[in-house]
């Protein structure tokens, strides 16, 4: 009989401290995705996990700053894509090993969902 299991649902981690716009983030991926929220960097190392796809990481956390934190990520084995979102414009003075850069605020939750897709098929833009 041949094998029809389903392929994994991708996993999004959302790191932002703001708890309406990571939950917002949360319910408009939650119908295509399993969703994991941290408030926190604390919160991020304790939910990130090698079956996370895409993290969407705020720059700006209380704890750590997001920088810090793709660092430990990026220097970690976990194969995941990361957004950075934030509400700072990116500058050439930061070189950020990251995948795609968001700036807040997005233009509504299509743009989360996009970026999010864009990101599982590869295509990222640095």
């Amino acid at each position: 009989m041949p094998d029809r299991t389903m392929p994994e649902t991708p996993t999004v981690l959302i790191v932002d401290d703001n708890r309406p716009l990571a939950d917002g983030f949360a319910k408009a991926l939650h119908d295509e995705y399993e969703t994991l929220t941290a408030y926190t960097a604390s919160e991020a190392r304790e939910s990130l996990h090698e079956e996370v796809d895409v993290v969407l990481l705020d720059r700006r956390l209380p704890d750590t700053p997001g920088d810090q934190l793709l660092d430990e990520i990026r220097a970690s084995d976990y194969d995941c894509r990361v957004a950075m979102v934030s509400a700072e414009e990116p500058t050439g003075s930061h070189d950020l090993d990251c995948d795609r850069y968001l700036t807040k605020p997005l233009s509504g939750v299509e743009a989360v969902q996009r970026a999010v897709a864009d990101l599982l098929d590869g295509n990222v833009s640095r």
